[in-house]
């Protein structure tokens, strides 16, 4: 008997130890640094997103705001049924966060008395989406059950292909994915400036909501925090260890010289900031749940300045995403003609929820008058009877028991002309060898076929030093074909996505040459003798992006910068005095190295000119705050971070 109680009276006390020292645990901070290293104008992007932030704080922007509405979308990515967290629980969620971005969480009485005048609505509110992207009904939670037993902080969750779910248009909602997050991280953001394919916040299931949430983490302000920095919140210690010069951007928040964990007692002094303290009930600190409960009229000031003329997060104020559809379904998208021929062509649009029937309308394009399909219950539909050589518009209604959508914006397409060379014409015969390759004019569209199983055609073009951006797109397949390009003989891309989707290749900063091929040919000898492709050869000044947004990282197949596979040296990390960076280089080249503060702004840059034997660049750091820094190696064109500690 005596030894089963000292045996339950161990393991009551490791349970009672674990939850006193369970800490909070944000991966905001090293997202960014990997994020930094990866995106080498993620630098710049920060950089206007604080530029921006202190012109509206300059003109008294935050004093002239509307409450802004922000509609959510919760990403539920699950692989056991405990990590499928009911409607409920995250209904408690955005509950919370409406308390605490309003200030009307019922702990905000506890702000201590010196604060209470600076203790700031935030005027931001947060509802789940009433409308998906593409206009249908929606109750904003999506889910999905995945083989990946643990994500870590690598955003996998947020892309299909990985495991998780693709973001919905982050400029109309702010995305939270939930799920089981491994090395006791309890979530993570992104802050404004990033990808538009990973922004938005992650948070472990554990500590979502306040149903079923893990103590002292069961209050929702896990959510609170990291939405936050979504808002571009820093912690309020300025992520310098204890060295009491970090800075979370924000005036009226004391200098703390760390985060703050448990339920400190108030007042809890650092920095010699004074009889009252550290602000440690302030959201972006590191407390309990139950210990955290304000935000300042400082970091209300920032936040607004992203809902600003020009600011990073002014799309959202006019998504509908909050509002209920005006019709019971949505309005059709995805609308493109296949197997276009002489006379036939196919149409296709996207499924709509709710849709019994479809509607659609046709026409040539110069004339004023529709031909109306209805009652098509497929999506769908062959026509026929048309005139070669003859551009035609389309569009799509969708009917529902409630009422119908209205019609798609039109799409169009142009049948094939008749005669010589399959329908088409093809004059770059013969260029099945890259000997034999024809010139073609870049920016132009060249039709041309595969007409046998072992047709392959080769296309000759060059680009300039004003056009060293190459982008090649090869769309409108009859059959599985695929696309490569060279210089002279060497492969430099390949796409070969399958059956007829569209392919394209994006060669940015390339070299100046007349001697790149585009290859097109037939996988596993795909052809078509009546029907043609579209082969378009792009060249800009500036690069293309190749995730298809407007911003995010432009991905480059050339470095001219040429550094081995490892990246640089740099040595000692932690540093103290001096940090020494030392660049692998095979031949003499122009190179910049920065040290990036936490801010994003560069506190030390060298331009030197390296080659062997002379390879190393020497800062002293003594006179650089403690905290977590960035170096750059750059010459321009080429990036590579990595990340430096002070002491």
């Amino acid at each position: 008997m005596q030894r089963k109680f000292l045996l339950l009276l161990l393991a009551t006390l490791f349970l009672s130890s674990e939850y006193v020292f369970a800490q909070r645990n944000c991966g905001a901070m090293d997202v960014l640094a990997r994020q930094l290293m990866e995106n080498p104008d993620l630098q710049l992007q920060m950089e206007e997103v604080e530029r921006n932030t202190a012109d509206f704080i300059a003109a008294g922007g935050a004093n002239d705001r509307i409450v802004v509405t922000i509609p959510v979308v919760v990403n539920v990515v699950w692989n056991t049924a405990a990590e499928n967290i009911s409607d409920q629980q995250i209904q408690t969620q955005i509950d919370v966060l409406n308390a605490d971005f309003r200030k009307l969480n019922a702990d905000a009485n506890l702000v201590p008395a010196v604060w209470q005048s600076i203790a700031a609505d935030v005027e931001v509110n947060f509802c789940l989406a009433s409308q998906d992207p593409s206009g249908a009904a929606t109750n904003g939670i999506r889910r999905r059950q995945t083989t990946v037993t643990a994500f870590s902080t690598n955003d996998a969750v947020k892309f299909n292909a990985q495991g998780g779910l693709d973001i919905w248009d982050r400029n109309k909602y702010l995305n939270l994915w939930v799920c089981d997050i491994s090395g006791g991280i309890l979530g993570y953001a992104q802050f404004p400036g990033g990808a538009a394919s990973t922004d938005g916040v992650v948070i472990d299931y554990q500590y979502f909501g306040t149903i079923n949430a893990s103590a002292p983490f069961n209050k929702g302000r896990t959510g609170t925090h990291e939405v936050g920095h979504w808002l571009n919140l820093r912690h309020i210690w300025g992520d310098d260890g204890t060295a009491c010069t970090g800075s979370d951007q924000v005036a009226d928040t004391p200098n703390q010289a760390d985060e703050n964990y448990g339920c400190p007692a108030f007042p809890q002094v650092s920095c010699s900031n004074g009889a009252n303290g550290d602000m440690f009930m302030n959201y972006m600190d590191y407390t309990d749940d139950a210990c955290m409960y304000m935000f300042t009229a400082g970091q209300k000031a920032r936040a607004q300045a992203l809902f600003g003329a020009s600011g990073a997060r002014v799309s959202l104020l006019s998504s509908p995403g909050c509002n209920p559809p005006s019709v019971t379904c949505g309005t059709p998208s995805g609308l493109n003609a296949t197997s276009i021929a002489q006379t036939t062509a196919t149409l296709n649009w996207g499924t709509v929820s709710g849709a019994t029937s479809y509607n659609l309308q046709w026409k040539i394009s110069t004339s004023n008058t529709w031909t109306t399909v209805s009652n098509l219950t497929n999506t769908t539909y062959n026509l026929t009877g048309l005139t070669a050589s003859t551009t035609y518009n389309y569009q799509v209604q969708a009917v529902c028991s409630g009422g119908n959508s209205a019609y798609s914006t039109a799409a169009s397409f142009t049948t094939l002309a008749t005669g010589g060379g399959g329908n088409c014409t093809d004059a770059y015969e013969a260029n099945n060898t890259r000997n034999t390759a024809k010139v073609i004019p870049v920016n132009t569209d060249v039709k041309a076929q595969i007409a046998t199983a072992t047709d392959v055609d080769w296309n000759r073009f060059s680009n300039t030093s004003a056009t060293r951006n190459i982008k090649i797109d090869l769309t409108t397949l009859p059959a599985d074909y695929d696309l490569k390009l060279y210089r002279t003989s060497s492969l430099l891309a390949t796409s070969d996505l399958s059956g007829t989707a569209n392919e394209q290749i994006i060669l940015n900063n390339g070299t100046v040459s007349t001697s790149y091929y585009a290859q097109v040919y037939g996988y596993l000898g795909a052809f078509s003798n009546t029907q043609c492709y579209t082969l378009r050869v792009s060249l800009s000044a500036t690069a293309f992006r190749t995730d298809g947004s407007t911003d995010g990282p432009v991905e480059e197949f050339e470095i001219p910068l040429q550094l081995e596979s490892l990246g640089f040296g740099l040595y000692p990390n932690p540093a103290t005095n001096q940090v020494i960076v030392e660049v692998p280089m095979i031949a003499e080249q122009d190179v910049m190295v920065s040290i990036i503060d936490p801010a994003g702004k560069a506190a030390i840059t060298q331009h030197r000119t390296l080659g062997k034997g002379d390879n190393q660049i020497t800062f002293d750091v003594q006179t650089l705050p403690a905290g977590v820094y960035f170096v750059q190696v750059r010459n321009g064109e080429s990036v590579l971070t990595r990340k430096l500690v002070k002491n």
